[in-house]
């Protein structure tokens, strides 16, 4: 909704930067009517609250009417607002989970909630075991599992797999089902079995081939082919109606509306929550030293990587972990300034110099590790820039997303490490986290303030 003029003669006029409030009420105007995030920021450019939208122009520009002012929730701080900035997002649910993810990362001082771990739920189904279990979790596991989500309700994605489990009759219980275990035989199953609502693998009422089967067919209502499944459902419910049983239709509507809310989640790797995704920094750590051949453990980390904005303009972003954990104070993002369009390997080659420079001159520790996300070329840009500076570096590695490949200087042969290793998760981890805030910042908190010179 377009704010009108009868709307502007409500704005508030806090005493706080009266200029910039007034710039960003402006501002605001020309915010499209989409889903999205809206970031106030304050005179020196700092991220003081996030929220989310339906309609970017309408949310967002409330803030500036003088109820805002008074409102007991955003009195104390709507002056403090001296610009503001918007993300465009793809749907509600995008914009409630980017939402998610900015304040837990940014971490404004006026977002009271969404500061803490509590993540979103993920609907996770074992896949090594003889009769998957099918289960709501916020702890999912990295392996033997197939994960959809996250989701932003708990209690709308528990409707769903109630309505899934009458129609696919899985198994949602704990325990270890082996179909070549005699005692199984003698096993009671639970109620769900007794209302037809669990095929009971439990008492070996069906086998394993026909068990895995429904739950394919789980999978491929999950991964998209739910039309046949609404179709007839809808149908019912019509027919239902026809006949009178209002209760019945009534019911069959409410499922359809539930199966229809599984769409409303997050993809894996756009919504990526890596505190759910538990990786024992501990045991990351000394399995670096061992693949690394290094002396002592490493403590420091730094990744690098570098995105591309709208126009051409390229930035980096570097971000630190200390003892395995992300260090959010030691992030840090850089604009590339002596590269004329796109040319990563040429981008690494800028910001490795003016980073470890920098720590030359002030005498600044290094990091233990200089991962970099890339190849061998990214590797040799960045040796390129030590050697070139006369700075002897740290430990420095590439990771190669496509084949999981390590490299380091002087080495013909990549290191191939164990998908499963404690190592390689940690510098996924560092990477994924460098290439996360690259490309989800940039174009976010484009103030000089927040890059490094």
């Amino acid at each position: 909704m377009t704010t009108s003029e009868s709307d502007r003669s409500e704005e508030a006029d806090p005493a706080v930067d009266p200029s910039g409030f007034a710039q960003a009420a402006r501002k605001v105007r020309e915010f499209p009517q989409s889903p999205g995030i809206y970031l106030m920021k304050d005179s020196a450019g700092r991220v003081i609250y996030i929220g989310k939208a339906k309609n970017l122009r309408s949310r967002a520009g409330s803030y500036f009417l003088k109820a805002a002012a008074t409102d007991q929730r955003t009195a104390d701080w709507v002056g403090e607002i001296a610009d503001i900035d918007y993300m465009l997002c793809d749907s509600e649910v995008d914009a409630l989970l980017t939402e998610s993810r900015l304040v837990k990362d940014i971490q404004p001082r006026h977002n009271r909630d969404l500061k803490d771990d509590k993540s979103f739920p993920y609907l996770m189904i074992t896949t090594r075991e003889d009769f998957p279990r099918v289960e709501i979790t916020r702890e999912p596991r990295q392996s033997g599992v197939k994960l959809y989500g996250p989701f932003p309700s708990a209690g709308a994605l528990r409707g769903a797999i109630a309505v899934l489990q009458r129609i696919f009759k899985f198994r949602t219980c704990s325990l270890d089902i082996a179909e070549d275990e005699e005692k199984w035989k003698w096993f009671r199953p639970c109620l769900l079995a007794s209302i037809d609502q669990c095929s009971a693998p439990c008492n070996q009422r069906i086998d394993k081939d026909q068990y895995r089967r429904d739950i394919r067919r789980l999978m491929t209502f999950l991964d998209g082919g739910k039309v046949k499944l609404l179709r007839d459902l809808r149908a019912e419910m019509t027919a239902a109606s026809r006949r009178l049983d209002f209760e019945r239709a009534a019911v069959l509507r409410d499922e359809i509306s539930m199966l229809e809310r599984l769409d409303e989640r997050g993809e894996l790797e756009t919504h990526a929550q890596p505190e759910v995704f538990y990786i024992d920094p501990k045991k990351g750590l000394t399995g670096l030293r061992k693949v690394l051949g290094l002396a002592e453990t490493p403590r420091v980390i730094e990744g690098v990587d570098i995105a591309h904005l709208g126009g051409g303009e390229t930035v980096a972003s570097l971000v630190q972990f200390i003892d395995g954990l992300p260090f959010k104070p030691g992030y840090r993002r850089f604009r590339i300034r002596e590269v004329d369009g796109i040319d990563d390997y040429r981008s690494i080659y800028e910001v490795v110099s003016r980073r470890f420079r920098r720590l030359a001159d002030d005498g600044e520790a290094f990091p233990d590790i200089l991962l970099i996300d890339g190849g061998k070329g990214q590797l040799n840009s960045a040796s390129a820039a030590f050697r070139d500076q006369q700075i002897t570096p740290p430990t420095l590695i590439s990771l190669a997303k496509r084949d999981e490949e390590l490299f380091r200087p002087g080495d013909g042969e990549p290191i191939r490490l164990s998908k499963n290793s404690f190592a390689l998760r940690l510098l996924q981890y560092v990477r994924d986290e460098s290439h996360r805030f690259a490309q989800h910042y940039h174009h976010l908190l484009r103030n000089k303030t927040t890059f490094e010179r």
